[in-house]
């Protein structure tokens, strides 16, 4: 299905919110930093092996699985590597952060009657740990992990299998993420409202992208709840 995106929102015509966690709720610096520097140096460490040589077999691993279900799962990282990827992950967890203005948005979207879920590929091990950390959990009405449904979301896969546990109408749910392979899997189910966040990772430059409709951050969703909100108000009146 071939569908235009609009750039703005017509909140009335959206009914769910679907939210990726890591780069658009969340900070990816922490993903980036745990993948390009601390698990490559703490593998060395553990293997005996040059900085370099371990990041090049890393790297190389990445590339391979990068886009499936392997590459967001903590197991599979650990089997290969002979790591506690997990425990790893909890030696720099006061990286992860928050985006921004997120908790406001959620509770603005709560005010406008929207469902939200947080849609992700995360494990769900570094689902709980990012949860814990952050306390967005109660933001949201449902929390879903590709894992649990057994094919990442750049899989067409993916949506099937979501609509069977979380039914929603792709013409009244709006999907916001920072990968644009997803957000193309979501243009091609049928997604009529969909969102590109510019800037996953705060210590990185912005990211151009003409593809989707796209923004830096939540306080301009946030205007327009609220202006919606008043021109419904003012309707009523």
């Amino acid at each position: 299905m071939i569908l235009s995106h609009p750039l703005e929102r017509d909140w009335d015509a959206i009914d769910t919110v679907f939210l990726d966690m890591d780069g658009t709720l969340l900070d990816l610096h922490f993903d980036n930093h745990f993948w390009l520097e601390h698990l490559p140096r703490r593998y060395a460490e553990e293997r005996g092996l040059a900085p370099a040589k371990a990041r090049e077999f890393l790297f190389d691993q990445y590339r391979a699985k990068r886009g499936t279900l392997a590459w967001y799962c903590i197991d599979h990282w650990s089997e290969l590597l002979g790591l506690d990827i997990a425990l790893l992950k909890a030696e720099v967890e006061h990286l992860i952060a928050v985006h921004p203005r997120v908790p406001e948005f959620l509770e603005a979207l709560a005010a406008r009657s929207k469902r939200r879920v947080l849609v992700t590929n995360a494990h769900p091990r570094s689902l709980a740990l990012k949860m814990e950390r952050t306390r967005l959990a109660g933001h949201f009405e449902r929390v879903i992990s590709a894992h649990d449904l057994k094919h990442p979301k750049e899989a067409a896969a993916f949506w099937n299998a979501l609509q069977e546990v979380e039914p929603f109408d792709p013409l009244r749910t709006l999907f916001v993420d920072d990968n644009l392979d997803v957000l193309r899997a979501a243009a091609d189910y049928g997604f009529r409202w969909l969102l590109a966040m510019l800037q996953p990772d705060s210590k990185s430059p912005p990211a151009q992208i003409s593809e989707f409709p796209a923004a830096l951050g939540f306080a301009p969703l946030i205007a327009e709840l609220a202006g919606a909100s008043t021109s419904q108000q003012a309707a009523v009146a």
